[in-house]
């Protein structure tokens, strides 16, 4: 039977034995040191809840959260170990965008490991102009947690989760706090054996992502835009926001090599309302109509990202993507309410894992379109995204490309790229790690 058409599958006498199971493995933690992990099919994991034949072709099967809300509840967790350490990668090419440069990757790994052997692996992408953190600032914080977690008696996922949310609160610390969300997930998804994308929901195995060309000149963008199409990528990201004439030159010089392609237009809060609204009208003289524009003025600027939002909607028909604008629940309430933006932007990042479902959720009640996307990340951080995506399989916008721009990938295993289509398969968890004794301390 495909699990993903079934409408039931388990019965409560199942649910009750699988909650009992689990419940009990927090006694048998205390007795032996790496008692082998339980095994629990997947099908008695979840409760789907799928299209008919009449509508499954325009929108996918949606999964209940069953197994993830629910394994918070009944899985313990006993923390053994826990260590955060540097992990630093170059980029293959500057990374800019209008608020700041990057050439390597100053992130922080996150490994945690349960008394029963499980090991989860998270990351804390730090890209100061956005984030909070900075590379030191983050170390210190995740050594805070790491002790305390270790300190801590067993408890519930969601229980530790909430103690996660306690010690590493707010906007401030939300890098780490998802670095140790994504670690704690993936360690407990590796504690009965399955995928992350089936525990969030198992919408579907693979996503597609756009990929992203940073502020360049006009020929660096050729090339990049080129050498993207022969690899399959059929929507380009583009970073404008910091010279609105050069902007439209880069674009000009894209639809040169990628005439078919779709455009997200990203201006990473660098324009004035009326700057973004004139890139619009420019674009719409060349024949070009952006399938979405990203955070077209600054976070603050909730004024001006109504009035670009709906000039943008009713004379050109683009939508507008608060990113930058939503750090928080607050902030999310504030935009669907205000109806300020189409579409919002969900980083892991800068919500944390459990603030960032919360604020899916808040969104999908209120028929609101969601994007997902990320800092510069390595495959860690973006795959546990990837397995989200996948598995919600709620996202009209899926922008999950940054591991690509590295030089090099320290991450074995995990998530299989194919131009711009990543695969899953049923490996635990997200079912990638790093080699952790190459990692600087």
């Amino acid at each position: 039977m495909d699990p993903l058409c079934s409408s039931t599958l388990y019965s409560s006498a199942q649910t009750s034995l699988f909650s009992s199971l689990l419940i009990s493995t927090k006694h048998r933690n205390k007795t032996t040191s790496r008692p082998h992990a339980l095994r629990v099919p997947h099908r008695e994991l979840f409760i789907f809840r799928c299209a008919d034949a009449s509508t499954r072709r325009s929108q996918p099967a949606v999964a209940m959260s069953f197994g993830f809300e629910s394994l918070k509840e009944t899985l313990t967790i006993d923390v053994g170990r826990a260590e955060g350490r540097p992990l630093d990668v170059p980029l293959a090419r500057p990374f800019t965008i209008s608020s700041s440069r990057l050439d390597r990757v100053g992130n922080v790994a996150i490994r945690v490991e349960l008394h029963n052997g499980s090991v989860g692996w998270g990351e804390a992408p730090v890209l100061p102009s956005v984030t909070a953190e900075d590379q030191s600032s983050a170390l210190a914080a995740a050594a805070d947690a790491c002790r305390v977690l270790v300190r801590s008696p067993p408890m519930t996922l969601g229980a530790v989760l909430a103690e996660v949310g306690r010690l590493l609160p707010g906007h401030d610390l939300a890098s780490v706090r998802a670095g140790f969300e994504m670690a704690l997930i993936d360690a407990a998804a590796n504690s009965i054996r399955i995928p992350l994308w089936r525990l969030f929901g198992g919408a579907s195995n693979s996503i597609t992502t756009d990929i992203t060309i940073p502020i360049v000149s006009p020929s660096e963008a050729a090339e990049l835009a080129a050498k993207y199409c022969r690899q399959g990528f059929s929507t380009l990201k583009l970073k404008v926001g910091k010279d609105l004439n050069s902007d439209i030159e880069v674009l000009r010089a894209i639809r040169s090599v990628h005439p078919d392609c779709s455009f997200i237009l990203d201006a990473n809060e660098g324009y004035k309302s009326h700057q973004a609204i004139e890139v619009l009208d420019k674009l719409h003289a060349m024949g070009v109509t952006p399938i979405l524009f990203e955070q077209p003025v600054h976070r603050d600027d909730w004024e001006g990202l109504h009035v670009v939002s709906h000039i943008a909607k009713d004379k050109y028909g683009v939508s507008v993507a608060a990113d930058e604008s939503c750090r928080s629940v607050a902030d999310a309430h504030k935009i669907i309410q205000g109806n300020l933006a189409h579409v919002i932007n969900i980083k892991l990042a800068k919500l944390g894992v459990i603030g960032a479902l919360e604020i899916i959720n808040i969104a999908r009640d209120a028929g609101v379109a969601l994007m997902i996307g990320g800092m510069v990340e390595t495959r860690l951080a973006m795959g546990f995204s990837a397995h989200l995506a996948a598995g919600l399989g709620c996202f009209s916008f899926i922008d999950l490309d940054t591991p690509l721009l590295l030089s090099e990938d320290p991450v074995i295993g995990g998530y299989e790229a194919s131009g711009a289509i990543y695969k899953f398969n049923n490996s635990r968890g997200h079912g990638g790690f790093l080699h952790w004794d190459n990692i600087s301390w």
